[in-house]
C-alpha cells in the first residue's frame, strides 16, 4: 500500500551490509570488487572482518574498539502496539533490531492449539474437583485460567475462519557503544519502551555470540527462543510505517519526513521527468522552498548552471550574494539584452539562423498585433531581411558584432514591398521610439553560472515582448549549456502572471515537454492551482510534472488538486491550514509529509520574503 518495492540484494550489497555491521561507529565507505579476490588470495570475510571480536564475558562482547550486548525481547503482553518497534528504532544510538521469522504449518498449528484447549479443559476438570471437594462454589476457577482459555479460543477461531497463520518469532537486540557506561545506558533505555509496552528486554546471558551472529544478516538463528505469534501480531512488528526518500550521488536536501523525522534526499535527475512545481497559497513558504532548492544545487553540484526568470525582483539579493547577475528589465533599467543574439556554432543538424529568423517572426507577429498576426508576404520579406542583416557575421566579415533591432528595422525600409513598410512602422516604438529597451547590445554577463532575470514596472506591451525575449534567451542559455555537457535548472516565479499570454503558455508547455530532452530541470512557482487547469494545453504542464512540493493550499486548490493527483482524505490533513514550510514532497511515485525548520540567520535573511522578516532585518542593520 505505501507503494514500496522491495529487491534482493545482490552479493556486494550483502557484504557492505555485514561490514556496516561489523564495523560499528565507522563511517568510511566499503571498497570491494570482485577481481580483487583471484588477484590477493582473499576471501570475503577477510573484507567485512573488524579488527577483533571477544566474547569471553558473560554479558558484553567487545568488537574492534566497540561494546557491544545482546539482548531478545520477551512478549509478555497479550495485546501489542506497533509504536515498539517504532519507538526503539528513533533511539538516538546505534543497534540492531532482527525478527527471526518462521512459519508453521497451518494444520499442526491447529492441532497444537487443539490439544492446548484440552490440557485447559482438563484443568479446569481438575479445579473444580479441588472446589467440590473444599465445598465451594465449582464455578470460581483461577484467573490465569479463564485468560488462558478464553485466548486460546480465539487463536484457534483466527487460524480456523480469520485467514490467520501460526509464526514463531525470535525478536533479538544488539546495542553498540564506544563505552561500557554508554552501552549500559542504550540498553537500559531499549529496556524502559519494551516495559512501556508491557514486554520486557532481556540479555543473553553467556549467549552473546550466539545473539551477536544472529543479529548479522545472514538468516542464522542461534537464539532458541521463540514466541508463538499470529499472522496479524507479526505485522505489528514491520517498521514500515512510512515511505523514505533517501537518495545517493547528487541528491538535494528537501526536509524532514514529517512521520519518520528522517531526512528527505532525492536527485529530480533521476525521475522520468524532472520538471517540477511548487504550488501553495500566499505566505505559505513557495519561495523560499524553491530558494532553498536553488541554494543547494549551487553547493552540491557546482557544474550545474541556474536561471530565475522573477516577476517581482524577489530573488535578486540571493543571486548578487551567490556572485550570479542580476539582469533587471525595466524601461529605467541600464541592464540591455539584445534580443539579435545569435550562436552560430551550433551542433551539426541545427541552424541557428533558421531557429533565430523563427524567433524574430513570432516576435515581430507579437509587436504588429492584430486578430490575424502577419500575412505570408509580410514573413517572406521579414524572413530576407533577417538573412540580409546576419550575412556579414555568418561569413565571418566585419567587426563580428550581432545586429540590434534597428538594422532589422532599417532593412525592412529598404524592401520595395508596402507590407516591409507595415511592419518596419509597428517596429518603430521599440526601435526608435519610446519604448526601445531591446534596441541596445547586451551589456550584462548572460553566461554566469546564476543569472535572474527581473521582470517588473512594465505595462503590458513590453511586459509581452520581454517575456517573449526572456523565453528565447532561456532556451538559447540551455541549448549552450547542453552542449558543453551541463544541466540548467530553471525557476519561473509567480507563474500564473506568466500564463495569462497565450504565446508564453504555449512556450511553457513546450519547455515542459522538449526542454528536459536537453538537461533542462525547470520549476514554476504559483498560488493557484486553477491556472494550470485554464486550457487542455496548459493542463499538460500538470500531466507532465514528476517532481511537486505541495504547501498550504485554499480549499477549492485541495479538491482540484485530491482529483488531479489522487490525494487520500489523510494526505490532504497536511496541506490544511498548515505552517510554512510543511507539506507534500510528490517524487515520481512515492507521496511524503515533509517538514522544513530552517533557523533564522544571514541565509534565512536572504531565502524569506516574509514582510515582518524583512522588517526585523532592516531594523537590526
Amino acid at each position: 500500500r505505501l507503494g514500496v518495492p522491495s529487491v534482493p540484494m545482490d552479493g556486494q550489497a550483502r557484504l557492505a551490509l555485514l561490514h556496516g555491521q561489523m564495523h560499528p561507529g565507522n563511517r568510511e565507505p566499503f571498497r570491494f570488487s570482485w577481481q580483487d579476490i583471484p588477484k590477493t588470495g582473499l576471501g570475503t570475510k577477510d573484507y567485512i572482518a573488524p579488527d577483533s571480536f571477544d566474547f569471553r564475558q558473560s554479558r558484553t562482547f567487545r568488537i574492534g574498539q566497540y561494546w557491544g550486548a545482546a539482548s531478545y525481547l520477551q512478549i509478555l503482553a497479550s495485546e501489542l502496539s506497533d509504536k515498539l518497534l517504532a519507538e526503539i528504532l528513533e533511539l538516538d544510538a546505534e543497534m540492531t533490531v532482527t525478527l527471526h521469522i518462521q512459519t508453521v504449518d497451518q494444520l499442526k498449528a491447529i492441532k497444537t492449539i487443539k490439544g492446548k484447549i484440552s490440557d485447559i479443559g482438563k484443568m479446569k476438570v481438575e479445579e473444580q474437583r479441588k472446589a467440590v471437594r473444599a465445598g465451594y462454589d465449582p464455578d470460581i476457577l483461577p484467573p490465569d485460567l479463564i485468560t488462558f482459555s478464553k485466548d486460546a479460543a480465539e487463536l484457534l477461531a483466527d487460524l480456523q475462519s480469520r485467514n490467520e497463520r501460526m509464526f514463531l518469532l525470535t525478536f533479538t537486540v544488539v546495542n553498540f557503544a564506544p563505552t561500557r557506561q554508554r552501552l549500559e545506558n542504550d540498553v537500559f533505555t531499549v529496556g524502559g519502551i519494551a516495559q512501556k509496552y508491557n514486554c520486557s528486554l532481556k540479555r543473553l546471558d553467556w549467549q552473546q555470540e550466539q545473539g551477536f551472529v544472529s543479529s548479522l544478516a545472514l538468516g542464522y538463528n542461534e537464539v532458541e527462543i521463540q514466541r508463538g505469534m499470529t499472522t496479524s501480531s507479526t505485522a505489528i512488528f514491520i517498521p514500515f510505517m512510512t515511505r523514505e526518500l533517501r537518495m545517493a550521488g547528487q541528491a538535494l536536501y528537501y526536509g524532514m519526513n514529517a512521520l519518520s523525522h528522517n531526512v528527505i534526499m532525492a536527485d529530480r535527475k533521476k525521475l522520468k521527468s524532472a520538471n517540477g512545481l511548487y504550488l501553495g497559497s500566499t505566505g505559505s513558504g513557495k519561495s523560499f522552498a524553491a530558494k532553498r532548492e536553488l541554494l543547494n544545487v549551487f553547493l552540491a553540484i557546482p557544474q550545474d548552471r541556474i536561471l530565475i526568470v522573477d516577476p517581482m525582483g524577489e530573488y535578486a539579493p540571493l543571486v548578487r550574494r551567490l556572485g550570479g547577475q542580476v539582469i533587471e528589465i525595466a524601461p529605467d533599467s541600464p541592464h540591455h539584452l539584445n534580443p539579435m543574439d545569435v550562436e552560430l556554432n551550433m551542433t551539426a543538424g541545427e541552424s541557428p539562423l533558421s531557429m533565430k529568423a523563427d524567433f524574430l517572426l513570432s516576435l515581430c507577429e507579437l509587436v504588429v498585433g492584430g486578430k490575424d498576426g502577419l500575412q505570408p508576404i509580410e514573413k517572406t520579406v521579414i524572413d530576407r531581411c533577417v538573412r540580409l542583416i546576419y550575412r556579414d557575421m555568418a561569413l565571418g566579415l566585419g567587426d563580428g558584432k550581432p545586429p540590434l533591432l534597428q538594422d532589422l528595422y532599417e532593412e525592412l525600409l529598404k524592401q520595395p514591398e508596402p507590407e516591409a513598410r507595415r511592419v518596419a512602422t509597428a517596429l518603430e516604438l521599440y526601435c526608435t521610439g519610446s519604448l526601445n529597451l531591446f534596441n541596445h547590445p547586451t551589456n550584462v554577463k548572460t553566461d554566469s553560472r546564476v543569472v535572474c532575470i527581473v521582470l517588473k514596472n512594465m505595462g503590458e506591451n513590453l511586459r509581452k515582448i520581454a517575456m517573449h525575449i526572456t523565453n528565447e534567451f532561456v532556451s538559447q542559455a540551455v541549448d549552450t549549456n547542453f552542449r558543453e555537457g551541463v544541466a540548467t535548472w530553471c525557476y519561473f516565479d509567480e507563474f500564473h502572471v506568466l500564463l495569462r499570454d497565450p504565446l508564453t503558455a504555449s512556450y511553457f508547455v513546450a519547455v515542459w515537454k522538449m526542454l528536459r530532452k536537453k538537461g533542462c530541470v525547470p520549476s514554476a512557482l504559483t498560488q493557484n492551482v486553477k491556472d494550470l487547469l485554464a486550457s487542455r494545453e496548459i493542463e499538460n504542464i500538470l500531466d507532465n510534472t514528476d517532481f511537486m512540493i505541495l504547501l498550504s493550499q485554499a480549499q477549492s486548490d485541495r479538491v482540484i488538486l485530491a482529483k488531479q493527483l489522487g490525494i487520500s482524505e489523510h494526505q490532504l490533513s497536511y496541506i490544511t491550514h498548515s505552517n510554512s514550510g510543511e507539506g507534500l514532497l510528490f517524487y515520481g511515485n512515492v507521496t511524503i509529509p515533509f517538514v522544513d525548520r530552517f533557523p533564522k540567520g544571514e541565509i534565512y535573511n536572504l531565502l524569506t520574503t516574509r514582510p515582518e522578516d524583512v522588517k526585523n532585518e532592516a531594523k537590526t542593520e
